[in-house]
């Protein structure tokens, strides 16, 4: 299998507090991997570790090919992030964000230019090209922040929360853009408070307490758990917390 995403033992601690502990997973390339848990859980602190943003206090880790302790840049390089906050600057226009993130995962001015206008004819933004962010409606604001996000052609896209705060409608636009980021072989790992995304993943990981407390596809862990939904699975396993948020 060709896995573009291992950790094995992978540990973070924070004094005597352990934030992530010893968990191990692999992701396939192009795969839409789900990773969940309730606030506290870890999967924020696992995150940056896997996105070359805080080093592991111990376990190993790859992404990309690149080893999360000792090539953390190279790592930063083959990866796309989107947060809840779009990641967009609100005092540029569309394309100038295009182009300032084109310029920062280094591909060159003329690659930019010619990406840059397919991608306005892709999104039909035509109009909106020389719009400030800020002006932007939300729904555009999050397909462009997630075109911005793979406009290099990363190996690895990592979507924290991307689709909080948007109507129904937008966030199943948002998953078909997803969907067609997968079948280009971008791998998407993705964390969502929204129980019926979990259902598009084609496997999820639910973290309680810092630890992975189950891991499959959806249909296995609600028939696994006896559960109806992904909703319920997830209450079943958020139960055991002895956390405090």
């Amino acid at each position: 299998m060709d896995n573009v995403i291992t950790a094995t033992n992978l540990t973070k601690q924070f004094g005597h507090f352990t934030a992530v502990d010893q968990i191990s997973f692999e992701v396939e390339r192009g795969e839409i991997f789900g990773f969940l848990g309730a606030n506290g859980a870890g999967k924020t602190t696992a995150m940056r570790m896997l996105c070359g943003l805080s080093k592991p206090t111990s376990g190993i880790g790859t992404v990309a090919g690149f080893d999360i302790h000792t090539q953390t840049e190279k790592v930063k390089k083959n990866i796309g992030y989107m947060s809840q906050k779009f990641s967009l600057y609100d005092d540029l226009k569309v394309w100038e964000n295009i182009e300032l993130f084109g310029g920062i995962y280094g591909m060159n001015d003329q690659d930019i230019k010619v990406k840059t206008d397919k991608l306005m004819y892709e999104l039909n933004f035509e109009k909106e090209r020389n719009m400030l962010v800020a002006s932007l409606p939300l729904g555009f604001k999050q397909k462009l922040a997630f075109s911005v996000a793979i406009f290099h052609q990363p190996q690895v896209v990592f979507l924290d929360e991307p689709t909080g705060g948007v109507d129904p409608v937008t966030r199943r636009m948002f998953w078909e853009m997803i969907y067609k980021a997968a079948e280009n072989g971008i791998t998407v790992f993705v964390t969502t408070h929204y129980m019926d995304e979990a259902e598009y993943c084609n496997r999820v990981s639910i973290m309680v307490d810092g630890r992975i407390e189950a891991l499959d596809s959806p249909k296995n862990l609600k028939a696994h758990y006896s559960a109806k939904n992904m909703d319920e699975v997830f209450q079943k396993l958020a139960r055991k917390s002895q956390r405090k948020e």
